[in-house]
């Protein structure tokens, strides 16, 4: 088993049959200038392959980073970067949309912003089996989670609470069960007692939300499983998603 957290080359002598998981990097979370409420970063790509035929021949190998979370001059978190090897490639998740802002459409879309801002598109670029979920669409005062590999990212279930990230997918390639590619969840706004509610992460590396007035900071996505990070709001900004991973596995 060769695990990739880093862009490399697999150097391989012989013709091989393989296996592989390749994860794309997750979305950053988003918040706007001043106090505006961000939705959740999309997970990262998810895609895998079995018994493939790889000839004799050096290959590069490419692990995608995460996109970065909003600081003060930005309002849409950034969008992953996609991971490649053998000619298949894992799109990046997408960002957190921020106020008035919709979340970015990519291999998992980004949760929508503020005001309703729609949940950005998941499986773009087109792939069969698709490699990510849609986003959840925003509310009044939260962010909308950023969708998985297995789901598609909450929406906002009441005033102010913000929407769950999106389920990511349980893989045993490397030997023991690992879930990779889990959306962020959307930032939180609940006055009062309700404010020490935090959206989580989707399962699979997926960061949780930023919280207010309860003053909790947004999580990022967790590297090396492509998670997406949390939303922010207030003075807390958007986390950064998790980098990517490229495993490959054949018979020794």
């Amino acid at each position: 088993i060769h695990a990739f957290t880093n862009s490399g080359t697999f150097h391989n002598p012989t013709s091989l049959t393989i296996d592989y998981l390749i994860v794309g990097g997750g979305g950053g979370g988003g918040r706007s200038p001043g106090t505006g409420v961000g939705g959740g970063g999309g997970a990262g790509g998810y895609r895998t392959g079995s018994s493939i035929s790889l000839p004799a021949s050096p290959r590069a190998v490419v692990v995608g980073g995460g996109g970065a979370g909003v600081d003060a001059s930005q309002t849409t978190g950034g969008s992953g970067v996609a991971s490649s090897f053998n000619s298949v490639s894992s799109a990046g998740g997408g960002g957190g949309g921020s106020l008035n802002n919709a979340g970015v459409a990519r291999a998992s879309g980004g949760g929508g912003g503020q005001n309703n801002g729609t949940g950005g598109a998941g499986n773009t670029p087109p792939v069969s089996p698709p490699q990510g979920n849609a986003g959840g669409g925003g509310g009044n005062s939260a962010g909308g989670g950023g969708g998985g590999a297995t789901g598609a990212g909450g929406g906002v279930p009441q005033a102010g609470q913000g929407g769950i990230g999106g389920a990511g997918t349980a893989n045993s390639i490397s030997g023991t069960s690992v879930t990779y590619a889990g959306g962020g969840g959307g930032g939180t706004y609940l006055p009062g007692t309700a404010g020490n509610a935090v959206a989580p992460g989707g399962s699979g590396g997926g960061g949780a939300g930023a919280s207010s007035p309860s003053g909790t900071a947004a999580v990022a996505g967790t590297m090396s499983r492509g998670g997406g990070g949390g939303g922010g709001i207030d003075s807390y900004v958007g986390a950064p998603g998790g980098s990517g991973i490229v495993l490959i596995a054949y018979p020794s």
